[in-house]
């Protein structure tokens, strides 16, 4: 559990740091905000296009020696943007790299959990896992007041470089479990993928992490256009990222609890998610700081804390290959990773934050409507949907 959240938070820090630090780095290089979405948009491009590939070779290579691999391909990355990017254009070249590391480290750690942690105590792993996600996020707004502001941005991603290089020495080396060779020994019986209902799961997927990916790239930038301090906005974004850490730590211990329909739970969560980007718009529009907090806390806690249910249900229907069906659902999320930055980007640079926001609440909605669909088309389909 330690490798697999320490792997995934130092493969998330490059996207996050952007977007917390995203004020420091636009008035260093130069660029707006249709730029920024551009340069999150890539690092998610990145991920998306080797997500599907990279699934499936983490079944030959293994989850432990593919999480070190990306670890150190990570930390690559966080030292380039410190010490050797002076332009939008190296900064977008640096994000891809960051990306595919990314997805090489998602269903690497998914493999290793699926193999490795008892199945009553999948879900509350899965949680833990996925909470390394928002956890980078906080660290990525805790490094505005303590290291943008003081030192300097570049700082702030050679700090993240050197944890992303200490993490490599932490996870262990590989060493196959009996588990794991038995499920070698049994990979010709092993059932198939349902593929019909996995591309639907991994379209409302996709739509949901696209909302919730603008939230993380843009919420600083919003909240200082719209009266926040710099140092708060930083404050703020960490605020976000510990409620979302702490939510899905809280969906992983009830899906233990609960053993059946944790996808009619993450459609609940995305309409929660919604209701509170629409909130978000109102404050954003009337500059209501005092409200910034407690809607921070919905949009963060329901609209970004499923991810972690949403893939312990995923490896539960397709236990037999949880690597290549995470990889799947994970292009899915990468893809719709690049539109959400992209698209709210420019409707920031036409419009306003406001109106951006209101994007995300209609696309929150679209995903919640789309798992319940998804569930549907695993029951039609034949396929137990909570094995």
């Amino acid at each position: 559990m330690v490798a697999t959240v320490a792997g995934t938070v130092v493969c998330s820090s490059p996207v996050f740091l952007v977007g917390a630090v995203a004020v420091q780095i636009r008035e260093s290089l130069h660029f707006g905000a249709g730029t920024l979405g551009a340069v999150i948009a890539l690092y998610y491009l990145g991920a998306g296009l080797s997500s599907i590939a990279l699934g499936r070779a983490v079944e030959a290579i293994g989850g432990l020696r593919t999480m070190r691999y990306a670890g150190a391909a990570s930390s690559l990355t966080l030292l380039l943007i410190a010490a050797v990017v002076r332009s939008p254009g190296s900064l977008a070249a640096v994000m891809v790299p960051a990306g595919i590391a990314s997805a090489a480290m998602q269903p690497a750690s998914n493999l290793l959990l699926t193999r490795r942690v008892p199945g009553e105590r999948l879900g509350l792993a899965f949680g833990l896992k996925q909470s390394a996600v928002p956890f980078a996020s906080l660290l990525g707004g805790l490094a505005v007041p303590a290291v943008a502001l003081t030192v300097g941005w570049r700082w702030a991603f050679a700090a993240a470089a050197a944890l992303a290089a200490a993490t490599v020495l932490l996870i262990p080396r590989p060493r196959q479990t009996l588990a794991e060779r038995r499920a070698g020994r049994a990979s010709r019986v092993r059932s198939p993928i349902r593929r019909g209902p996995l591309v639907a799961l991994t379209l409302a997927f996709g739509v949901g992490v696209g909302a919730a990916s603008a939230l993380t790239a843009f919420l600083v930038s919003s909240a200082v256009a719209g009266g926040l301090g710099r140092g708060e906005a930083g404050f703020l974004a960490a605020f976000g990222g510990a409620t979302a850490v702490v939510s899905r730590v809280v969906t992983g211990l009830r899906a233990d609890r609960r053993g059946r329909g944790h996808l009619p739970v993450v459609a609940a969560m995305l309409a929660v998610g919604a209701a509170g980007y629409a909130v978000l718009s109102v404050v954003s529009a009337h500059r209501l700081v005092d409200l910034y907090f407690p809607v921070v806390a919905v949009v963060f806690g329901a609209g970004w804390g499923w991810n972690g249910l949403f893939n312990f249900a995923v490896v539960r229907i397709n236990a037999d290959h949880p690597a290549t069906a995470t990889g799947v659902t994970q292009t899915g999320g990468r893809f719709g990773s690049v539109v959400g930055p992209l698209v709210f980007g420019l409707i920031v640079a036409h419009g306003s934050y406001s109106l951006a926001w209101l994007f995300t609440a209609v696309a929150a909605l679209l995903s919640a409507g789309g798992m319940l669909a998804g569930r549907r088309y695993l029951r039609v389909s034949g396929a137990p949907a909570h094995p």
